[in-house]
């Protein structure tokens, strides 16, 4: 009897086994199909909070009549939901609660900085996590905030894509210039999707020569492809690793990749000022993202190792050779990068090269949703950029 039970069992288990490999093959199958893999990147189909009303952020936390629900025409012609908040002092500065918003966007965008924010995958401008970050940035440092839905978020028209998005940011900078404020005053912070989407405006506006205040990128990713080897599914299971095990199956999916927001391939395009976040703790995108961002700013300064075609039958002399320039670029490295730990919050590294200013924060807290509501996080972001 208890034979039996046992292979029972062992039968169900290979069953629950097989059946759950099926799932795994499909879903990382569907991401080579184009339609699939638009879904899964943007999600834009899980419209968080759920038939939500644009017009009234006050439901959502926001301050009576403190933000402008406006409409933002692109390039090509598709309609952006955004909201325009106002900074906390300009907001407490005014005799009343105003009437009409819309005549404050100019004055408030005179006399405080301003944040272009560009959210992460799903769920909409109107999403808690994102609240608390228009507060942060109005309140704790004083900011005007501008938050847009990208095409086919929320109430905006249109399809999702990585130069539709592109679009979309280029579209809400405009606004932002149109409006009175100098593109050299117009901080661009992105999270998540949004960093790939605020690197590829970054390179777009240095290509043109327009100067904006600098990018802050939060919980950013090198490229798509680098995300799908590294992420893993409910913080534990390896999305596309297993895959290993059949020949070419990974080179396959990431040469499926369409949406690409390789980030990593723009930093050289990049010229404005620099401050890359991440929290130790973020269980979507590997911290590891940020280290390599920030070691591709700092590369072009690095004395270059030449290691000979064949590193495993290295003789004597290349090995000297080898050894000298990797400590000469660890040397390099160290005498550029400024490190400093503050306690029970994160480590910060930085470098100065000519007028602009690289950073990156490693928090211990915030995952990957909250990293940007951190009030030391804040902080930082304010110094580095003058907004405090």
């Amino acid at each position: 009897m208890a034979n039996s039970n046992g292979i029972y069992f062992l039968f169900r288990a290979q069953l629950y086994l097989v059946i759950f490999g099926a799932i795994y093959l499909t879903v990382v199958l569907l991401l080579a199909v184009p339609w699939f893999q638009g879904h899964a990147v943007y999600l834009n189909a899980i419209r968080l909070p759920w038939f939500a009303n644009f017009d009234t952020p006050e439901k959502y936390g926001l301050a009576p009549n403190r933000t402008l629900n406006l409409k933002i025409q692109t390039s090509d012609n598709e309609t952006l939901g955004a909201w325009f908040v106002l900074s906390d002092p300009y907001y407490h500065a005014l005799p009343t609660i105003p009437t009409d918003v819309a005549s404050h966007v100019i004055p408030a965008l005179k006399e405080r900085p301003v944040v272009l924010f560009f959210h992460g995958n799903a769920a909409t401008r109107a999403f808690s996590a994102r609240i608390q970050h228009y507060q942060a940035f109005s309140t704790r440092l004083g900011a005007n905030v501008l938050a847009i839905d990208y095409r086919g978020f929320a109430d905006s028209t249109g399809k999702p894509s990585e130069a539709g998005l592109t679009r979309d940011a280029r579209a809400a900078f405009d606004w932002l210039v149109a409006h009175g404020k100098k593109a050299e005053d117009i901080l661009i912070v992105g999270h998540s999707l949004g960093t790939g989407v605020s690197g590829q405006l970054g390179a777009e506006l240095a290509s043109e020569g327009v100067k904006c205040k600098g990018i802050v990128l939060l919980s950013p990713f090198s490229s798509i492809s680098a995300v799908l080897n590294t992420y893993n599914m409910f913080g534990f299971i390896p999305l596309i690793k297993p895959l290993g095990a059949i020949p070419g199956a990974i080179h396959l999916v990431q040469s499926a990749v369409v949406h690409r927001f390789d980030t990593l391939r723009v930093v050289p395009n990049i010229t404005a000022s620099v401050l890359i976040a991440h929290a130790e703790n973020d269980w979507d995108i590997p911290h590891s993202h940020s280290d390599v961002l920030f070691q591709a700013f700092i590369e072009k300064h690095l004395p270059p190792v030449d290691m000979p075609a064949n590193a495993f039958a290295m003789t004597a002399q290349e090995w000297d050779v080898v050894s000298g320039q990797t400590k000469a670029r660890v040397e390099k490295r160290d005498s550029m990068v400024k490190s400093r730990q503050l306690a029970h919050f994160g480590r910060i590294d930085e470098f100065w090269e000519e007028e602009r200013h690289i950073v990156l924060v490693k928090t211990l807290a915030g995952g990957h949703d909250y990293l940007g509501v951190q009030e030391g996080l804040v902080d930082i972001i304010g110094t580095t950029f003058g907004l405090r």
